[in-house]
């Protein structure tokens, strides 16, 4: 399967070490936001916009590097929007901290247990997306880890859905403080959402690989 393809190939060696390290960060990520809303620190979640730099800087090395000819053509642009996606849970991960940067302390009290196990559920679809990936590596299924994260993703969509019947019996009569309250949980529910997207692109690229 993909070991064979990888065989010898110096090329596809360091892109498949670099995605690791590409997904290791993500996780890093939404530990140290999880940290943060846990703690109500907002100064804390500087961290995600660190980690989105150090990420960002792996995603172009692992672009460039599949340029340079990794992987057979057939395989690349899987590997590439499977790439894409990782990139856009950082995205939304990062403006989700600048949310609750932004976000009133007694609207956030009201939600703070929901919005924690959204961030749990995240670090746990992050983890088994690392451990699909590595999967996918050494031959191994990764249908039970795609359905694992799928489980995560549904629990985040039932938790949003608890937020926003809470949100609904608050009355916010700025339109800001509003707005800032949506998108902080539209952007935490839809990182599972996109683990999620990586995932199913594993599995297109482990079919094409039969």
């Amino acid at each position: 399967m993909f070991k064979k393809i990888i065989s010898g190939g110096k090329l596809e060696k360091q892109v498949i070490e670099n995605i690791k390290i590409h997904i290791k960060i993500l996780c890093s990520a939404t530990e140290c936001f999880k940290g943060a809303i846990t703690t109500g620190n907002t100064e804390a979640t500087f961290c995600v916009a660190d980690l989105e730099r150090e990420a960002d800087s792996i995603r172009r090395e692992i672009i460039s590097t599949i340029h340079e000819g990794a992987f057979l053509p057939f395989i690349r642009p899987n590997i590439c929007r499977f790439i894409e996606m990782v990139d856009e849970a950082f995205d939304i991960l990062e403006d989700a901290a600048v949310e609750f940067r932004d976000l009133k302390m007694e609207f956030y009290k009201l939600i703070e247990p929901e919005c924690v196990k959204i961030a749990s559920a995240n670090i746990n679809a992050c983890q088994l997306l690392l451990i699909a990936f590595e999967s996918l590596i050494n031959k191994g299924d990764i249908k039970d880890k795609n359905l694992a994260i799928r489980v995560y993703e549904k629990q985040v969509d039932d938790l949003k859905l608890d937020i926003l019947e809470q949100l609904k019996k608050i009355e916010i009569t700025n339109f800001w403080d509003g707005r800032t309250v949506s998108n902080f949980v539209d952007y935490i529910s839809k990182i599972s959402d996109l683990i999620e997207d990586a995932s199913d692109y594993l599995y297109i690229i482990e079919v094409s690989l039969r």
